[in-house]
């Protein structure tokens, strides 16, 4: 705990923010793999120690409702749904404490044909969410009867969805095979129209959280456009790497650009996310980088993560962004979903923090590098980070889900100290044990005489 932010706190030289920041931060800081497991059942009495995945083929996607910050959702590979309650009470089994699912539907004919893609909740209420699949739909269904409500075909596999966090209309961003982003409006249920600009399929779409009618989208052409929806010419500008000025003392407004071919990639972009007060773009591509621009101006911040960056096929890789509130002002941290791995860095100098593997992982990886195969079945599709706590979660293509909370070293301590008990406890029993047993051996072993009673 940090003493002197509470000392400082109770002399009033600082604020309940400042302590709030500096202890959130910490935890944020020493989030580690947990122990809860997600399982569609419990193992059965023939085989108490069979592992039930949560999807049987593979989660593609998560998202976790921000109101409560309570329903944790999955779209699994195989067209399957499941909503999980993260304040239920967990059941105790061989593999651990253990979620059972709140409801679930499985693949049939009337929901998806084919995986889902992207799963994400209205945004103003969370009785309703939308999925996206590579059967060219988009749906809308309700979080209590997991009954779809609305069926939107496009005519091409979707990749992402996005609705925006703030705005009055209810217009879906969808990111598809079709080298326009396409808009639903759930309110006529149409496709209102297309935005035209990429040369490729479109991998990642994102709305800006401050302004309601500013779009970003990335594509396989690697260029990240942003559009304003309300103009005939949608088009604002296009990023360029290259670019690391931007428009700065430019009189032209936020996201002007004279580029109409500049490239944020050297190859597809499938990974876009806003910075919530929407002055950054966190954008992810093949070319084995993540790149973080300035909105305001369109420039390259110039942000180095590193070599070891790993980012291929066409499904979303969009990093966790963690509220800014908890951090000291520029000093942000993404967790980004690296295959098998989650790496945290410095959002803004690209500096690591961490490298995170679930324990059962960092056995594997040795003996997948020897034999020279590439780990698929435990790659990490998606990151959910849930509102109002310090936690994370992960979905995996072997059809597990991952919780990730905070171990500081005074939880290692408290642990060891309740392990040291729990050792003297039973070392106690033993000598007890042991005397009993010498007593009753001394007993039994000792032999008894009886005399001759004068008869």
């Amino acid at each position: 705990m940090n003493h002197h932010h509470l000392l400082d706190r109770a002399y009033g030289h600082t604020s309940n923010d400042v302590l709030i920041r500096a202890t959130v931060s910490r935890l944020v800081y020493a989030i580690q793999p947990s122990s809860v497991n997600f399982s569609q059942h419990l193992p059965s009495d023939d085989d108490p120690h069979e592992r039930i995945s949560a999807h049987v083929s593979g989660v593609n996607t998560l998202t976790i409702d921000k109101f409560e910050g309570r329903y944790l959702l999955s779209g699994g590979a195989d067209s399957s749904i499941v909503i999980w309650d993260l304040e239920a009470q967990t059941t105790a089994s061989e593999a651990g404490e253990t979620h059972l699912p709140l409801s679930a539907v499985h693949k049939t004919t009337e929901e998806h044909k084919l995986g889902i893609t992207q799963i994400c909740y209205y945004p103003f209420d969370s009785l309703a969410f939308l999925t996206s699949s590579y059967d060219h739909t988009v749906k809308l269904y309700s979080s209590e009867t997991l009954a779809p409500s609305a069926s939107f075909d496009l005519d091409a596999v979707v990749y992402n969805i996005a609705l925006s966090p703030i705005a009055s209309h209810l217009l879906v961003a969808c990111a598809s095979q079709a080298p326009n982003v396409r808009l639903v409006d759930l309110r006529s249920g149409a496709n209102t129209h297309s935005l035209a600009g990429h040369t490729g399929a479109i991998l990642s779409t994102a709305w800006s959280p401050v302004r309601e009618h500013i779009l970003a989208s990335g594509a396989t052409d690697g260029s990240v456009r942003f559009w304003d929806i309300r103009r005939s010419v949608g088009e604002l500008g296009v990023l360029d790497l290259e670019d690391s000025t931007g428009i700065l003392g430019s009189t032209t407004s936020s996201f002007s650009r004279n580029a109409t071919c500049g490239q944020a990639h050297r190859g597809p972009v499938n990974g876009i996310v806003w910075t919530e007060d929407g002055h950054h773009l966190v954008t992810c591509g093949h070319d084995q980088r993540i790149r973080v621009w300035d909105t305001d101006t369109g420039a390259n911040t110039l942000a180095n993560f590193g070599p070891m960056v790993k980012n291929s096929g066409l499904a979303p890789c969009i990093p966790v962004l963690p509220p800014a509130r908890y951090f000291q002002p520029g000093a942000d941290v993404m967790f980004y979903p690296n295959e098998h791995e989650i790496i945290a860095y410095e959002l803004f100098d690209g500096k690591l923090v961490r490298r995170l593997r679930r324990p059962e992982q960092q056995k594997r990886i040795p003996e997948v590098a020897a034999k020279g195969q590439r780990n698929v079945k435990d790659r990490i599709t998606s990151l959910a980070w849930r509102a109002y706590d310090t936690e994370m979660y992960s979905a995996h293509a072997d059809g597990s889900i991952a919780a990730w909370k905070p171990r500081t070293e005074e939880d290692a301590e408290l642990d060891e100290e309740e392990e040291e008990e729990r050792r003297g406890r039973e070392e106690g029993k033993k000598r007890k044990r042991g005397v009993l047993d010498e007593i009753y051996q001394g007993l039994t072993k000792k032999q008894i005489t009886f005399g001759n009673m004068g008869l």
